[in-house]
């Protein structure tokens, strides 16, 4: 039995599909239905039904974006710095090894030769740099909560995108969006993030921190090419002068724009597809909502 914590979020319901289409016996715990805040109560449930292994995707990451976390740091903070705790330490008591959906938002920029950042590399964008948005500063808290805990995957996401129309997907957002940012990123396709994480378990690699991003980096423009390519939208893409223009006319708080390096887990035998080959096939399977 797999347990789901945050299974009807925008990355808890990939899981969901995955664990469906592997045949596996999960239970998606739903916080209306209990309350996995309640350290004691979480403690209690792990060590009746003893599950083999525990997925948390959830997390607070604001409504349309991160912006919404500015106005909601209470939840904020107690779905990406204090939940993380609360379930290693139900975890650790109960014996349950469990893997974390961390991101990658806690960088900015690349390391100093241009290349992407590691695991071992400090994070940069966050609230002891004092250059971050509330959601980036209380994700790197996640992490830092979880130093030297025993027995749990930090996995970091970045931008999740797939091939379906959703508000959530980064192909989406720049669909609709009035005026764009260019920047250079890492992102993570959606459904081989959840595959590549959850074959970390299978594979029984060792526990850790991985950076669950397709391999390589792309821009702004290098998506909006695809998406004119692909013949997803013909539309004419504007974009921001400079970043300054863009928090002065469309941002209430920094982004995180960061190069990563996903070598690490690349080298267990865990292989995602090249990001530009990744956007470019689901663009040109896109499924348009109705």
């Amino acid at each position: 039995m797999i347990y789901l914590l945050g299974g009807s979020g925008y990355v808890g319901s990939a899981y969901q599909a995955l664990l469906q289409r592997k045949g596996l016996a999960f239970r998606n715990i739903k916080r209306s239905e209990f309350d996995y805040t309640n350290e004691a109560a979480l403690t209690d449930l792990l060590r009746h039904e003893k599950p083999e292994f525990l997925i948390n995707a959830a997390g607070y990451t604001g409504k349309p974006n991160v912006d919404a976390c500015e106005l909601h740091k209470s939840e904020c903070l107690m779905g990406n710095g204090v939940l993380p705790g609360i379930i290693a330490n139900a975890c650790t008591a109960a014996g349950v090894p469990w893997g974390h959906v961390s991101s990658g938002c806690i960088y900015s920029g690349a390391r100093a030769d241009g290349s992407g950042f590691t695991e071992t590399d400090t994070p940069n964008f966050t609230f002891r740099t004092n250059n971050c948005s509330f959601y980036s500063g209380t994700k790197a808290l996640g992490e830092e909560v979880l130093a030297e805990r025993p027995n749990v995957y930090i996995w970091r996401l970045r931008i999740p995108f797939n091939e379906i129309d959703n508000p959530r997907n980064y192909l989406t957002k720049l669909l609709r969006y009035p005026n764009l940012l260019e920047a250079t990123n890492s992102i993570s396709q959606l459904e081989e993030f959840v595959a590549a994480t959850f074959a970390c378990w299978e594979k029984r690699v060792p526990f850790g921190i991985y950076n669950v991003t397709n391999p390589g980096q792309i821009t702004t423009r290098e998506v909006v090419e695809l998406i004119k390519k692909t013949g997803v939208s013909n539309k004419n893409f504007v974009f921001f002068k400079d970043e300054a223009d863009f928090m002065a006319r469309a941002a209430k708080t920094p982004r995180s724009n960061c190069v990563m390096n996903s070598t690490k887990l690349a080298a267990t035998g865990i292989a995602m597809t090249e990001v530009h080959e990744a956007v470019e096939r689901d663009l040109r399977r896109w499924v348009k909502a109705s």
